[in-house]
C-alpha cells in the first residue's frame, strides 16, 4: 500500500460516485494490495436490467452513430432517453 486512503462521509448517491470517478486508485495501492473473490453484500445496483423492442433499423441508426462518436450505443441510448424525460 502507497498511501493511506481516507473515505469520507457521503451525504448522497451521485456525491460518492463524483468522489470515486476523480479517484485514482494507483496512489494509493500497489495491484498485489487486490484479492479475489470479495464479496460486496451491502453493494446496491444503481441499473436496472430491462428488455425493449425496438426497429431493426433504429438499432442500426444508433450503432452507426455511437460509432461515430465512440460511445457504446447503449450508452447512447440511456442518454436519448435521459434527455427526453429530463429535458
Amino acid at each position: 500500500m502507497k498511501k493511506k486512503l481516507v473515505v469520507p462521509k457521503f451525504k448522497s448517491e451521485a456525491e460518492e460516485s463524483r468522489f470515486w470517478s476523480k479517484l485514482n486508485l494507483m496512489e494509493y495501492f500497489e495491484p498485489s494490495d487486490f484479492k479475489r473473490g470479495i464479496m460486496f453484500p451491502n453493494l446496491k445496483r444503481t441499473k436496472r436490467l430491462i428488455s425493449i423492442r425496438l426497429p431493426e433499423e433504429l438499432i442500426s441508426k444508433v450503432k452507426e452513430k455511437a460509432g461515430k462518436i465512440d460511445v457504446p450505443y447503449q450508452s447512447l441510448i440511456r442518454q436519448y432517453i435521459q434527455q427526453g424525460v429530463v429535458g
